[in-house]
């Protein structure tokens, strides 16, 4: 029997390649809008980040998100993502 094969993404914080469910999904709506994205379905494209907030600051200050979607993002939506993840964390 064939072991199963087990999705691996690229943290945008800490390079580290991990499984998919280890991480975060931040994810652009084809409307332009940028969030978390815990149960990974939503559509639109999507960037990977730890479940750590140090991960998210990383990603934050060198712009790997803003690479990733190849838009400016504002400082607002930075922290709300941060909010967010402190949630995430504490359920």
């Amino acid at each position: 029997m064939q072991a199963k094969r087990i999705p691996l993404r690229k943290c945008t914080g800490c390079g580290e390649m991990k499984p998919k469910k280890e991480l975060v999904r931040v994810v652009k709506s084809p409307e332009g809008e940028i969030s978390l994205d815990p149960t990974g379905k939503k559509p639109g494209r999507g960037a990977y980040v730890c479940r750590s907030l140090p991960c998210l600051q990383s990603a934050r200050k060198m712009r790997r998100l803003e690479k990733a979607f190849s838009c400016q993002i504002p400082s607002q939506v930075y922290d709300r993502l941060e909010e967010e993840l402190q949630a995430c964390e504490g359920e």
